[in-house]
């Protein structure tokens, strides 16, 4: 996914900027910035770029949905239902509020499969959150009229996904609140950081507020400040904002090149009958960095990315034994090992973890192997990893 593959001169210059002025603090500091203020920059060329009212910037992705269910009104004891599949960070974001993670399986769309998501309502949920993996989205139509039909918070983690859209509109945008993030190792980077992103006015206050103490930013006098209710720190500084902004500027660019290799490497791999390709729902463009597909089961899978690591193939992932992104591996979750003691009411939530077993998730990330697009690669590196890639699948298959 990283933008850092292709930092240039544009990163370098706003850095630059912010390192003259001397102000590395998002708010304050009128006087000394002679009117920079790349954070707010970057606020507003996200909201304009992906086509939402408000953007709040954070110190991160795992701040971000935090933040957002914060905004939202989330809480002790309230169940957000969310994927298998997804970044460990997911799970903890919920949990830092004292709110109830629910795993419900994925389809072959490595997202959500909307009937799990039915099934798992209880008067306790509050919230749905589709966890965008792997540059692709969940079944949106589907779960708003989940969340309508039962009056719940639609609320998107497209950490993975900017750049991508379902019909027409660029995903982070289209739930009640979208999270993205501007880590080291996404499409767009500002080295740490990300955003909540609303069209509601009083979640993007919330947001405002809450991730800066609970100050309310009214008049240019930071210590006037009054507090309307209880904040922490999830400020992003503005070094950080400064590469994001020049990132931003180039995510057109950024998103064409994945496209442009994607395209290439799966052209090749649709040639093996044996190789399928993960479902993008109807209405949606992926991001293209990264591609997933299915082989016939787990024990072929394994095969193939070994096979992938002794012929010089990096960057591809059967996420089945993998510790950060599903939750079969989640060992130090499902026994809660916390350095604090946890509330009752989410050491009780989680009990279900002990036991609960996802075949179908299993089954898909199982087969599934998702292989990262790089921006670096030139198109003869591209064509010549690409028959690498299926020459390593068809010796497994003989």
């Amino acid at each position: 996914m990283p933008g850092f593959e292709l930092f240039g001169d544009s990163e370098r210059k706003e850095l630059q900027d912010v390192l003259d002025n001397g102000v590395l603090m998002r708010y304050g500091f009128d006087g000394m910035r002679n009117g920079h203020w790349k954070a707010k920059e970057l606020e507003k060329a996200l909201q304009d770029k992906l086509q939402v009212n408000h953007a709040q910037l954070v110190s991160s992705g795992t701040a971000a949905v935090s933040v957002a269910l914060a905004t939202a009104g989330i809480g002790a004891g309230d169940e957000v239902i969310m994927p298998t599949f997804t970044f460990v960070a997911s799970f903890e974001a919920i949990m830092m509020l004292g709110a109830i993670p629910i795993l419900v399986d994925i389809d072959d769309t490595l997202t959500l499969d909307p009937k799990a998501v039915e099934d798992a309502i209880t008067n306790k949920t509050k919230a749905i959150m589709p966890v965008h993996m792997c540059g692709s989205m969940a079944n949106l139509h589907a779960l708003q009229d989940i969340c309508n039909k039962h009056s719940l918070i639609l609320i998107e983690d497209s950490s993975q996904a900017t750049g991508a859209t379902y019909n027409g509109k660029p995903l982070g945008s289209i739930g009640d609140l979208g999270c993205l993030s501007l880590d080291f190792v996404k499409i767009i980077t500002a080295g740490e950081g990300g955003a909540v992103l609303t069209n509601n006015e009083a979640f993007y206050r919330h947001a405002d507020h809450y991730s800066d103490h609970g100050h309310d930013h009214v008049g240019n006098d930071r210590g006037a400040e009054t507090h309307p209710f209880l904040g922490y720190n999830f400020r992003i500084s503005e070094l950080h904002a400064a590469v994001g902004l020049a990132q931003l500027r180039r995510l057109d660019e950024f998103v064409a090149i994945q496209k442009k290799n994607y395209s290439i490497i799966r052209e090749a791999l649709s040639h093996i009958p044996q190789v399928t390709f993960r479902t993008v729902p109807e209405g949606g463009e992926e991001s293209y960095s990264f591609l997933s597909f299915f082989l016939l089961d787990l024990e072929t899978s394994r095969k193939v990315i070994q096979a992938f690591k002794e012929n010089g193939i990096d960057a591809c992932w059967n996420y089945y034994d993998n510790n950060w992104h599903y939750i079969r591996k989640w060992e130090h979750l499902k026994t809660l090992k916390t350095l604090y003691p946890l509330s009752m009411e989410v050491k009780e939530g989680l009990e279900y973890l002990k036991s609960q077993t996802f075949e179908q998730s299993d089954h898909y990330i199982g087969r599934n192997i998702s292989c990262l697009i790089k921006l670096s690669w030139t198109e003869e590196e591209v064509r010549e990893r690409a028959k690498k890639m299926v020459k390593a699948i068809t010796s497994v298959l003989k």
